[in-house]
């Protein structure tokens, strides 16, 4: 019956392709854990996470978590200098809040973050060998950061691990094909 009608034939065969065909996109999920601390005086850590060329130049900024509301103390972005690294190779420049970037601080726990190459985080990032740094840096507190090396695109799944030890638990980079 297809013989007799090429165009419906055609039609057929392409919408099926379209629909068959897997939707895939290079991806990275990022964990981050904030550990619970037994302080006297605790505030919720600054938050920043970027990917850099091992010049350390910035290629992206994933996110940046701070305080966004008004205190007696001020605006939160007063205290973003705090988080040196990140403020040193993008912060002073960045007009902040970044839509899709930045956001409010977290409380303790584990925060997972997903990234695709269909989002402007990972849009065309050209193929290399990347770090991926996490910084924290606390009122009252410390600082502390952790870097995990990657290449993208990812050729297969991978997964890595970094440890703070104090103001940052477990950070988790896995990275998809």
């Amino acid at each position: 019956m297809l013989k007799r009608f090429p165009i419906l034939a055609a039609s057929l065969a392409m919408v099926f392709a379209l629909t068959s065909a897997p939707a895939t996109a290079a991806e990275i999920e990022l964990s981050i854990e904030i550990p619970r601390l037994n302080v006297s005086e605790y505030h919720r850590p600054y938050v920043a996470a970027w990917i850099q060329t091992a010049d350390r130049k910035l290629v992206r900024n994933l996110t940046v978590w701070y305080q966004m509301r008004d205190t007696d103390e001020g605006h939160g972005t007063k205290w973003l200098p705090d988080l040196r690294q990140w403020w040193r190779v993008s912060g002073r420049s960045l007009d902040v809040p970044v839509d899709g970037v930045t956001g409010a601080t977290q409380p303790a726990g584990k925060h997972a973050l997903t990234f695709t190459d269909k989002q402007p985080h990972l849009a065309d990032l050209p193929p290399g060998k990347y770090t991926l740094i996490v910084e924290a840096a606390r009122e009252v507190g410390g600082r502390e950061m952790v870097k995990i090396p990657f290449t993208w695109p990812p050729a297969s799944s991978q997964k890595f691990d970094a440890k703070g030890e104090k103001e940052l638990g477990e950070v988790t980079l896995s990275v998809k094909p």
